[in-house]
């Protein structure tokens, strides 16, 4: 599993509005100089962040983003499920996806669930709050 820069950079985003969630909103200029990501390419990332209702944007003068809900109300897994798609390994544990007629009879394929669980479980217990406690301010 390789995360793409989309979904490396809404993990940091979503970190730089949780670290910053009482200065209001954060425009989008200043988001993207801090985190050094092209406004063009943030935009679409931000996009698709607040359309799932994980970020609300506002615009005009003293508009910006903002968290819908406190950082330990976000996971990762959330966050990256919804920039990635999915995070199974493999394809035959993509839920319905690429449902694998061999799925009964491979030997293998307990392992390539076992390690999508652990992926999953692995990002889905790990929250916003984590990270910005752990993050260099």
């Amino acid at each position: 599993m390789i995360v793409s820069t989309k979904g490396r950079y809404a993990l940091r985003v979503m970190v730089e509005l949780a670290q910053h969630q009482g200065d209001g909103y954060v425009p989008l200029n200043v988001i993207a100089e801090r985190q050094d990501i092209s406004e063009k390419y943030l935009e679409s990332i931000l996009k698709v962040l607040v359309q799932d209702k994980l970020l609300t944007g506002l615009r005009g003068r003293g508009g910006g983003y903002r968290l819908t809900k406190a950082p330990e109300d976000y996971t990762l897994g959330e966050i990256l499920r919804l920039t990635e798609g999915s995070l199974a390994p493999v394809a035959c544990t993509d839920d319905g996806e690429h449902d694998c007629p061999r799925k009964g009879i491979c030997p293998s394929h307990p392992v390539w669930q076992k390690l999508d669980n652990m992926i999953n479980e692995f990002f889905d217990g790990i929250t916003l709050a984590d990270l910005i406690q752990t993050a260099p301010q």
